[in-house]
């Protein structure tokens, strides 16, 4: 990526937080006349952060990309960021200046063998591979029964993102489905930043805006936030409800990979359930082409 790219992709997101932050957060009077976009003016956000209002509008527009830590942090304190977001903000800062190095290179969709046999060693918990992208790359058979419909879909539209919003099954599966969309557009968002021009993310993001008014919309909005684990409710077809925790695991030099493992609280109604998906009798309603995990275990009792 270009430079001035870079610089493009600080300025878009600064636009975007901006937007989001009211006068009267930050002790500024509403003023008297519409506002022709939501939020601070670019004057507003320049003044609070200290900066005269031209180097301010230089940023934003991608036509300075060497701003300073100190003028980062202005920043990020006028417009109230925290934790993942804040830290996006100094990324993509880095980014526009050269200071972060080389890109990271395209995300490898080869699961290693020793991550397959990891998958198998988990169950019965439920668990998958996806790439930095947020592509399902690989799962163990209770991963992939929790995921019913996705498997209907061709090897490389196994996106996770593209799920939630373009799947019947996708739409109906989380409780509540709102809240678990904000966060995988805003995780998408994150792992995105350090690439925007990646072909995959680009192709994803706009078949996404054009199919989808809720995506669009949320991705405008620019919130990022890098899930490590946590949880999710889930109004499964087959099972029925549960609430499962998950931990999300980086896999090493893979590209951005990651491993998503799901449990429950032993003896609970949530733990039956999430049993229930690695029982024989719970199989996917379309035999589509093995998943890797199933592959791998064939192989080891083979062996055995």
């Amino acid at each position: 990526m270009a430079a001035d790219a870079r610089g493009t992709e600080l300025g878009r997101y600064l636009k975007a937080r901006r937007a989001q932050v009211r006068p009267q957060d930050v002790g500024l009077p509403a003023g008297a006349g519409l506002r022709r976009t939501p939020g601070l003016r670019r004057e507003e956000l320049a003044a609070l952060a200290g900066v005269s209002v031209d180097y301010y509008i230089r940023l934003e527009r991608g036509r300075e990309t060497n701003p300073s830590a100190a003028v980062v942090d202005a920043l990020g304190r006028a417009l109230r960021l925290r934790g993942d977001a804040y830290e996006r903000l100094h990324e993509l800062a880095e980014l526009a200046s050269g200071r972060s190095g080389e890109l990271p290179a395209s995300a490898d969709h080869t699961v290693r063998a020793s991550v397959l046999l990891m998958l198998e060693s988990v169950r019965p918990l439920p668990a998958y591979v996806v790439s930095r992208h947020n592509r399902v790359l690989a799962a163990n058979p209770p991963g992939r029964r929790l995921l019913p419909g996705l498997w209907d879909w061709p090897r490389e539209q196994r996106n996770l993102t593209r799920y939630l919003f373009l799947h019947p099954v996708g739409r109906t599966l989380y409780e509540p489905w709102e809240e678990t969309v904000a966060l995988s557009v805003a995780h998408l968002r994150a792992v995105a930043g350090a690439d925007p021009d990646d072909p995959e993310l680009t192709t994803l993001v706009g078949e996404l805006v054009l199919k989808s008014p809720e995506f669009a919309t949320l991705w405008e909005r620019y919130d990022v936030y890098e899930r490590g684990g946590g949880e999710k409710g889930f109004r499964h077809p087959k099972v029925g409800p549960m609430t499962l925790t998950y931990e999300v695991m980086r896999l090493a030099r893979t590209g951005g990979q990651r491993m998503v493992v799901y449990q429950a609280a032993p003896g609970t109604p949530d733990e039956t359930a999430m049993l229930r998906l690695d029982s024989e009798d719970l199989r996917p309603e379309q035999a589509a082409e093995p998943c890797r995990a199933d592959v791998v275990s064939a192989t080891r009792a083979k062996a055995g």
